[in-house]
């Protein structure tokens, strides 16, 4: 067996390979140590065979213990160490042992979705610990897992969970569907698969959702939604969805009826400010002035006195400030990125403010903008709506407020055309879902 490993593998230098002797017979074993648990493999395998060896009580731990089972195929043998398991070779028939090591032994708190009132546990990267997550908090014996794989060369595992009951069928056939076309090298990240499986490339906005809380999960899962949990990722992807449930946060189910009402609101309302307000600026300063009160035309008109260039240029100016804000914060080490966005923020809008390239009302609408897009729970939702944003201004150049106003009827048309795994994408109440 070892020869084999040896030359499938090419004898790398990480692989541990050693042949025992306990002066009865000997016994072959092999297995990545960076990859197997060595105190399993030491305690199952190691010390039973040299220090308290009973032939026919190691015969039956080997035959009889769930821990161990038979590779008769030497194709597999590399698979399996790949995979963190150990291969012993005894009596000339070769078991594999389930000696995988785990990297995380507790959950994580939650970074991404922020919880203040309810749970604070989140995904990890371990696919055993989150699937443990989602039965801790959906336990019932009608949620059905199915194991599956993708990566040509990654091999990497993913779980499908849905309750059997309450799950819709047409969504569950055309995910397995899109799942037999996924043809991918490496598979390292949720939102990697989430983009084969929603088409990302032709779609506005996301028709998945990717959640890092194993609560959202377990609500998803009652209602009749799919979760997928990936090895090697912190986040499950869930589907269908819909528009209204990217605007919603755990946290609203943790408050009180009315107060997550109005929260849930003053999202809608950051949401359109966000997507809406730079048009709406260029076309009311460059076209439809007579949509504010005089006085207030003029105190406009008045900050825009020293601009030099017509507001579209304004608008760009600002918004690619604020753009490029937005990314050093993300990219820059997480103990200086807010204070530099922050900063970077006040200095660059005051400055440009003071020198005429900006008025002090554009100052206004970018903060609003930039505010309101966080508003946002989902991540992926808000890039979709910082994107859409431009598509208004570049009408507003052309259209004025007759631009913006088509615009969001187009954008409005569209999502009621969407639909996420064959469910409309803005329905409100589906047949059969629970809430």
């Amino acid at each position: 067996m070892l020869d084999e490993v040896k030359r499938q593998l090419g004898n790398p230098a990480d692989l541990t390979a050693q042949l025992l002797n306990n002066g009865y017979t000997q016994m072959e074993f092999c297995f990545f140590a960076s990859m197997s648990d060595i105190n399993q493999v030491k305690d199952a395998v190691v010390v039973p065979f040299s220090y308290r060896f009973d032939p026919r009580e190691f015969k039956r731990m080997l035959e009889g213990s769930p821990a161990f089972v038979k590779a008769d195929d030497s194709q597999e043998w590399v698979a399996m160490l790949l995979r963190g398991c150990t291969l012993i070779e005894y009596e000339g028939v070769v078991y594999a042992m389930q000696a995988i090591r785990k990297m995380q032994t507790q959950p994580e708190n939650t970074e991404v979705e922020a919880s203040l009132q309810g749970p604070q546990s989140a995904f990890t990267e371990d696919l055993d610990m989150n699937t443990n997550l989602v039965r801790l908090r959906y336990n019932l014996p009608t949620l059905t897992v199915e194991k599956m794989e993708k990566g040509d060369s990654s091999k990497t595992r993913f779980m499908i969970l849905y309750d059997r009951d309450k799950v819709d069928r047409k969504p569950l056939e055309e995910l397995h569907q899109r799942l037999d076309k996924v043809q991918i090298k490496l598979l390292q990240a949720a939102g990697q698969l989430a983009m084969y499986l929603g088409n990302s490339r032709y779609t506005m906005f996301p028709v998945t959702m990717q959640t890092e809380r194993p609560d959202r999960v377990a609500q998803f899962l009652e209602r009749g939604k799919i979760a997928i949990l990936l090895d090697g990722s912190r986040f499950a992807i869930t589907l269908p969805v819909r528009f209204f449930d990217f605007m919603h946060a755990m946290d609203d189910d943790y408050e009180p009826y009315w107060m997550g009402r109005v929260i849930i609101l003053f999202r809608y309302i950051g949401m359109l400010l966000s997507m809406t307000l730079p048009a709406l600026y260029i076309a009311v300063t460059s076209y439809n002035p007579e949509f504010f009160r005089v006085q207030l035309a003029f105190s406009i008109d008045g900050s825009r006195a020293a601009v030099p260039y017509p507001a579209f240029i304004e608008v760009f100016i600002m918004l690619f400030m604020i753009e490029a804000l937005i990314e050093a914060s993300i990219r820059l080490p997480r103990f200086v990125g807010s204070t530099a966005a922050t900063v970077g923020g006040l200095i660059l809008g005051q400055a440009a403010q003071q020198a005429g390239l900006v008025s002090s009302i554009m100052i206004i609408v970018t903060s609003v903008v930039a505010i309101s897009n966080f508003v946002i729970p989902s991540s992926s939702f808000s890039y979709s709506i910082r994107a859409l944003k431009y598509v208004f201004v570049v009408m507003s150049i052309f259209y004025g407020m007759v631009g913006v106003i088509v615009t969001m009827f187009l954008v409005i048309v569209y999502l009621c055309h969407l639909r996420s795994f064959g469910q409309p994408y803005l329905s409100i109440y589906q047949p059969g879902e629970n809430r």
